[in-house]
């Protein structure tokens, strides 16, 4: 027996006595869920991905979406979306993708923790009225410093400093790949770094010559696929990141379609248009600490020592002992990615079920680099399902030196969070290479949406400090004693290293 069609995920109604057949729902939707028949609108549901551009475009208010209008019965184990994986395979026999983060419906970690604030005896900081240090220094710090005397009586630093990148606030913005999204989206989060004073990563796609003006604010990445990389474009960024993993989908590499790789995508990734492009699992010059250590002092003999070099791997149950290892790599920050970072193609088997959330990988690997005595030797950067300014203020008081965002800088920019990336006909224009979809979304507007939530983050970011009586983001990182812990279990409060609430 057929498998047969199964139940629309998504119900759109049309108003039709409001409807003034302008079709701009027509033009608005990439994945055909509307078409015009005489004097009327018609609608197929099947189609759409809840992207709410229609709604959004529609000049009366016309449109109206219903989600799973018509639903499976009920069952603890056997869910709508297990049993519709198994038909799609049961179909197509192939690995089913998927978009953003981790779907399923883990405990948040983050809901679970609750911030200090200091009231009588030790009394809150007034941001309004007294100055707040942001400001944020990714890279190697010294153990000591050693000064002299020299023969003028002035006092001189002996002490070598490693390069650090300056950012006037803890919040970056990650690694997302010209190719994975739109030339005009990379373009407006680097304007938007620029302008706040921060960084943001190129992602594996190179860095494309529109971007140079903002390479100040640029950590570009080496990947295992090496998409892009020759020394002009190590020499461009202020950082270099090797990137071993990736929260979305760890011990897997990546995989950009063909369809997506349009001739200045191939030019920028340095591959054949219309190709392919991807990523092994494994970097095939790296299989040990040793080989990262050699590949880490290769990348700075080739930039003449003068930028950091990040190490990025997806948060697992041994995120630490691997910190510990990179950090005697000679690398400058580890970047740690949870079970919840954003992607924009993973197999849905991997974004689900493989990694650990941030919150955990974070705490851990803060611990084991404190015990073993080399916190200084390494900066921690963390990413993967940073929602809110509080998300921030938590993960410094685990440990963090700064955070990446994705998803959210995405969302600032018009991103429904659909999960459809991986398709190419984003109808935002974020992750699309389509001319006509990339030109809905203008840079000139968006990079001040990105720019003014960085800056409303970095303002409740410093009240949060200011209600907890510390003045600099130094003095947050790795205060545990800022936090609390509610309606967790013992266990995960020992990995966090954090009391419950009310101790």
């Amino acid at each position: 027996m057929a498998i047969g069609s199964l139940p629309p995920r998504y119900k759109i109604r049309i108003d039709h006595d409001r409807c003034m057949l302008c079709e701009r729902c027509i033009e608005s939707c990439p994945y055909g869920t509307f078409r015009r028949e005489g004097d009327r609108i018609l609608v197929n549901s099947r189609n759409c991905t809840a992207c709410h551009r229609c709604i959004a475009m529609c000049p009366r208010d016309a449109i109206s979406l219903e989600e799973q209008p018509v639903d499976y019965r009920t069952h603890p184990l056997w869910t709508r979306g297990v049993r519709e994986d198994i038909y799609n395979q049961a179909r197509t026999g192939k690995i089913i993708l998927a978009g953003m983060g981790n779907a399923l419906d883990y405990p948040v970690i983050f809901d679970r923790l609750v911030l200090d604030a200091c009231q009588v005896t030790n009394p809150s900081i007034d941001p309004l009225r007294e100055p707040m240090e942001l400001r944020t220094w990714i890279g190697k710090k010294p153990r000591k410093l050693e000064f002299c005397r020299n023969a003028a009586g002035d006092i001189e630093l002996l002490t070598r400093l490693a390069p650090n990148l300056q950012a006037e606030t803890p919040i970056m913005i990650g690694h997302m790949s010209y190719g994975a999204i739109s030339l005009n989206a990379q373009l407006s989060l680097a304007r938007a770094v620029a302008d706040v004073g921060t960084f943001m990563g190129t992602g594996e796609g190179g860095l494309h010559q529109a971007l140079h003006p903002y390479q100040d604010h640029m950590v570009v990445q080496v990947a295992s696929g090496r998409f892009g990389v020759d020394i002009d474009y190590l020499e461009r960024g202020a950082a270099i990141e090797i990137k071993i993993g990736q929260g979305a989908k760890p011990g897997i590499g990546g995989h950009l379609p063909g369809e997506k790789v349009c001739m200045d995508v191939s030019c920028t990734r340095m591959i054949p248009e219309g190709s392919d492009a991807i990523s092994p699992a494994p970097h095939h010059d790296i299989y040990s600490i040793e080989d990262l250590a050699q590949l880490v002092r290769s990348l700075k003999e080739a930039t003449g020592w003068q930028k950091p070099v990040f190490v990025k791997i997806a948060a697992v149950h041994n995120a630490a002992a691997i910190a510990a290892g990179i950090a005697r790599s000679s690398a400058d920050a580890v970047v740690l990615d949870g079970f919840r970072g954003g992607t924009g193609a993973a197999p849905k088997v991997f974004r689900d079920h493989v990694g650990i959330p941030i919150e955990a990988a974070v705490a851990s690997v803060d611990r084991k680099l404190r015990e073993q005595g080399i916190r200084n030797e390494i900066s921690v950067i963390a990413s993967g399902g940073i929602r809110c300014s509080a998300d921030v203020a938590k993960t410094v008081a685990l440990g963090a030196d700064a955070v990446y965002i994705g998803t959210a800088a995405l969302v600032a920019m018009g991103c429904r969070v659909c999960g459809n990336c991986y398709r190419g006909l984003c109808p935002w224009g974020i992750a699309t290479q389509r001319p006509d979809l990339v030109a809905r979304l203008d840079p000139e507007v968006e990079w001040q949406h990105v720019a003014n939530l960085i800056r409303g983050w970095t303002l409740e970011l410093s009240e949060l400090m200011g209600a907890a009586g510390i003045n600099s983001i130094e003095s947050l990182r790795g205060n545990r004693d800022r936090l609390r812990g509610y309606m967790l279990d013992e266990g995960l409060l020992k990995v966090l290293d954090v009391k419950p609430v009310g101790a």
